[in-house]
């Protein structure tokens, strides 16, 4: 299988290009070029930023992915954009989502009230309403290790609108907090 992966150079991306070119599959990593390749033989590099992905669909259908792994979406605007570049080249999109699409991510940092959600936590849980998960200043912090997160960043709208495409369907991978090797917030580390 043809997959494309936007955005896997990351510390979890680069373990999915992997995983991918072991499993046989052929793959391509979409970047700007600021971070290596995963040491994997045999992946194409394709390099363009996330604002001008669209002007890329001539290479894309040229190289004519079956699947699209999305690293790094941050705002409905930018899965949109991803919908519109893969629309009738792709047969599906896999977005990575997180698990602050919860309305219990939203009782814990105080942004709902009412009773806690029942756990353990499943892909049917209830999401969250509030569109601002986080403040303008945690996402400027965020942003320092994570260039690609933008002033729209809210999941809950990424997943809707990466879903509205009934001719390119949409498999969504909601991650709970990850940690690990190349982890730019260094969240566990030997003391």
């Amino acid at each position: 299988m043809k997959v494309i992966a936007i955005g896997a150079t990351g510390f979890i991306g680069r373990y999915v290009v992997t995983k991918l070119i072991e499993a046989g599959h052929e793959v391509a990593v979409l970047h700007r070029g600021k971070t290596p390749l995963p040491a994997c033989k045999g992946v194409t590099e394709i390099l363009g930023e996330r604002s001008t992905i669209k002007e890329l669909r001539n290479e894309f259908r040229t190289w004519s992915p079956e699947i699209v792994v999305d690293m790094i979406l941050s705002s409905a605007r930018q899965a949109r954009t991803t919908l519109e570049a893969f629309h009738g080249i792709a047969r599906r999109v896999v977005a990575i989502s997180s698990g602050d699409v919860y309305r219990a991510m939203a009782v814990v940092h105080r942004l709902d009230t009412g009773p806690l959600e029942p756990v353990p936590l499943t892909e049917n849980s209830s999401l969250r309403t509030q569109t601002q998960t986080y403040s303008p200043e945690a996402l400027a912090m965020a942003r320092t290790a994570f260039p690609w997160i933008d002033e729209e960043y809210d999941k809950v709208q990424v997943e809707q609108a990466i879903s509205s495409d009934p001719e390119l369907p949409a498999t969504i991978l909601r991650l709970p907090m990850v940690y690990g090797p190349g982890d730019p917030l260094h969240r566990l580390f030997r003391s």
